[in-house]
């Protein structure tokens, strides 16, 4: 690994086109898990001026079931529910903040063209006899952790996160009332044995107010954003060196699903660890957690942290590989990068991984059973990153570092 080299990353705020339609692909699902913990979720969106489409495929009894003739002129779902969908979809628009001439959540045309769930995807995935619940998918996910920050984050990423949140937070408290929802951020860190020890560039471009592209309020915006960033970085790390970008097209006024259309699932190196790490391919947003890309890679983040946290490396890289219908996983892959304790091998690691048994064996029940996954709790985790979160009760549990005294002990 090299030791002394420029790495970037980006993110995107809760008001970016794709992250609106993650945010409201995982209100779908924040809903139907609230009503059946055993619900099935697949919700697709789709942003654009004025508009918001679902697409997918469902199984939530309380909600929708195409077999039960009482709801068979309403197409299968039940009474009221359709309404709640809409409810949910305007809720998260108006929680984003958008209330603009383009897109506004009050007047916002919804489609809703959520269907069933395949009958053959499901006879795979649920549990039948001697049969135990298999994967929702073929595929490969990957876990990773690092000790360049707090939450055991790459530094690139975590602090871009970071910034854009303080935006949001400023401009719903009316700190920054100059500010609109849609926004990107983008930091260049140098790292030297290793480690990041100073930001060489910083791009932040947010939707702002009308006329804060110019003249005085263009200076005052500019001004509170370089004042959010030194706040965000560690000491030391601006320097008279470092290349300041913000909004360097100018005008940002025409922004979210107004200025260009969103998808659910486009944000994935967003979401994970700003290309620090591989990524198998699978989006999380929208998605229960029998979906195995969405629970693996939770589950292989929730061990590569703990390792990394026990002190038994400094970096650590996790796979896991799934095939439909099948329970047990295919395959277990940790890397250290050579950065390993004494006497820790990455084989080792495996081995123990593989023999804690509240783990349940990888299999997609045990996952969803230690970390308590089928709640709803996915909507906030749709926005700045499923990973390098607060845990705090049911909230980002693949967050937590309850692992460590298991590994250490599995080690011997």
């Amino acid at each position: 690994m090299r030791k002394s080299y420029l790495f970037t990353s980006e993110s995107v705020s809760e008001g970016h086109p794709d992250k609106v339609s993650d945010q409201i692909s995982d209100a779908i699902v924040d809903l139907m898990l609230g009503k059946d913990p055993e619900a099935r979720v697949a919700c697709e969106t789709m942003t654009t001026t004025q508009r918001v489409i679902l697409s997918g495929e469902i199984r939530c009894a309380p909600m929708y079931d195409n077999n039960n003739p009482d709801w068979a002129d309403n197409g299968g779902w039940a009474p009221g529910a359709k309404d709640e969908i809409e409810q949910a979809v305007r809720q998260t628009v108006r929680e984003i903040g958008y209330e603009q001439d383009g897109f506004h959540w009050k007047t916002l045309t919804f489609e809703n063209h959520l269907h069933g769930q395949s009958s053959e995807i499901a006879q795979g995935v649920d549990s039948s006899g001697n049969k135990d619940e298999g994967a929702g998918d073929q595929g490969i996910m990957f876990g990773f952790a690092c000790d360049e920050t707090p939450d055991l984050m790459p530094a690139t990423l975590d602090y871009s996160h970071k910034i854009l949140e303080r935006l949001a937070a400023d401009r719903k408290s009316g700190a920054a009332p100059f500010l609109e929802p849609d926004a990107k951020s983008q930091l260049s860190l140098r790292y030297e044995g290793g480690k990041p020890v100073a930001c060489t560039a910083i791009v932040v471009s947010t939707q702002h107010g009308k006329g804060y592209h110019e003249g005085e309020k263009e200076a005052e915006l500019k001004a509170y954003v370089q004042k959010v960033v030194t706040e965000i970085l560690p000491d030391g790390w601006i320097s008279g060196d470092t290349e300041w970008h913000i909004n360097p097209t100018g005008a940002f006024e025409i922004g979210g699903p107004d200025g260009d259309a969103g998808l659910t699932g486009r944000k994935i190196i967003v979401d994970t660890y700003g290309g620090a790490a591989p990524h198998g391919g699978g989006a999380f947003s929208g998605k229960d957690p029998t979906k195995v890309d969405r629970s693996a890679a939770y589950i292989t983040r929730y061990l590569a942290k703990n390792i990394v946290a026990a002190g038994l490396a400094t970096r650590c890289t996790i796979q896991l590989s799934y095939a439909i219908g099948v329970s047990k996983p295919l395959s277990l892959y940790v890397d250290t990068h050579g950065t390993a304790a004494d006497g820790v091998s990455d084989e080792a690691l495996e081995n123990a991984i593989r023999g804690i048994e509240k783990l349940g064996g990888l299999t997609p029940r045990g996952i969803r059973t230690h970390l308590g996954l089928n709640k709803p709790i996915y909507r906030e985790s749709a926005a700045y990153g499923h990973f390098g979160r607060q845990a705090d009760g049911d909230r980002f549990p693949w967050e937590r570092t309850d692992l460590v005294e298991d590994l250490k002990a599995a080690l011997g």
